[in-house]
């Protein structure tokens, strides 16, 4: 279904979430209404986000998160308003933020039914809004394990990645984007601010089989594994029938810099280092859901050694290596850092 608008024909979010419930017959519409409210959150937190030069909203809110980093004011602000969407939904009954220690359980009649358990980093890279680099929510969505009808626990939420029902994140940057995936293909939605809706602006997406992008924070260079050093070595040599010396590009918002890799093909990489020997992003925040997005797309995602989304969860907030791009660079990853154990 698309709607006449001048001399264009838009497709809304809402419209095409109703178009796909067919895909999923065990949800009867309560994906579909969570999801709308995820769209709803992402408009109040863009908003927010464009005014923030004008307003005191930027900087240090003067507190830390559960991983011992400064809290932006943007980053309560979204968090908040996620949380407050989506427990009016009813049909989410927990959710797991990266700014928080503990799960947030709904706990009234209706929501206490709810089906869902949302994860996600309400504001990633928001210490960058202050230069105006584009920052990002990420967001995954499972169904619970816990009977209906129950108070959630953490249980809902360590499950492996694989079981995710819904991941996409959202970029706010020159325009704003909402990416997503139920597991039948991605999906990017671009936001009209003429008429306040998201609309289908990039149907079916497919990352590059391979790519001529590589990013990584290389001021860690020395700090990396020996198979991370010889593949950015790899990128480096001149090679035209591979394309190389490949590009170097680096956002350091990683919603930005997996967004353009997809789209343009690529990989992006946060190894282990001497100081962060777990890795440094989150499996249930970040990776898990990024992974789904890449795979739905054509390409790959691991730790280095294993696909992310096989790795069941142990922890609310643990961290592990992540590769995650065009299938053939990701693979690449895998055999040099092989090679150097």
């Amino acid at each position: 279904m698309t709607r006449a608008t001048g001399t264009y024909n838009i497709t809304t979010l809402n419209e095409f979430v109703i178009q796909r419930q067919a895909d999923f017959p065990y949800a009867k519409g309560e994906l579909s209404r969570l999801l709308h409210h995820v769209g709803v959150a992402a408009k109040v937190v863009n908003k927010k986000i464009n005014k923030a030069g004008l307003v005191d909203i930027l900087g240090r809110a003067g507190d830390v998160n559960v991983q011992g980093e400064d809290v932006q004011k943007l980053d309560l602000f979204a968090n908040e308003h996620f949380i407050a969407a989506l427990r009016s939904t009813g049909e989410c009954c927990a959710i797991a933020s990266e700014e928080d220690q503990e799960i947030t359980i709904f706990d009234d009649g209706l929501s206490r039914d709810g089906k869902y358990v949302f994860c996600m980093d309400p504001l990633d890279g928001s210490s960058n809004i202050d230069v105006n680099v584009s920052v990002g929510t990420i967001f995954s969505i499972y169904r619970r394990r816990t009977e209906r009808g129950t108070p959630a626990d953490l249980s809902d939420f360590l499950q492996p990645g694989t079981e995710q029902v819904a991941a996409g994140y959202v970029i706010y940057g020159s325009s704003t984007m909402l990416v997503y995936t139920t597991g039948k293909g991605v999906n990017g939605f671009t936001l009209d601010p003429t008429i306040g809706e998201f609309c289908l602006s990039h149907p079916d997406i497919r990352t590059p089989e391979n790519g001529t992008i590589y990013s990584i924070n290389e001021g860690n260079y020395a700090h990396f594994p020996a198979g991370v050093k010889q593949f950015i070595k790899h990128c480096q040599v001149v090679d035209p029938d591979t394309r190389r010396p490949y590009t170097s590009r680096y956002i350091g918002s990683l919603v930005s810099d997996v967004h353009r890799n997809l789209l343009k093909g690529g990989v992006f990489l946060y190894p282990s280092t001497q100081k962060a020997p777990q890795g440094k992003l989150r499996l249930l925040y970040e990776c898990n859901p990024i992974a789904m997005i890449a795979e739905q797309a054509g390409g790959k995602a691991s730790d280095g050694a294993r696909r992310i989304l096989e790795i069941r969860p142990e922890d609310l907030h643990q961290r592990v290596p992540f590769y995650v791009g065009s299938r053939r660079m990701v693979e690449d990853v895998e055999r040099f850092l092989a090679e150097a154990r």
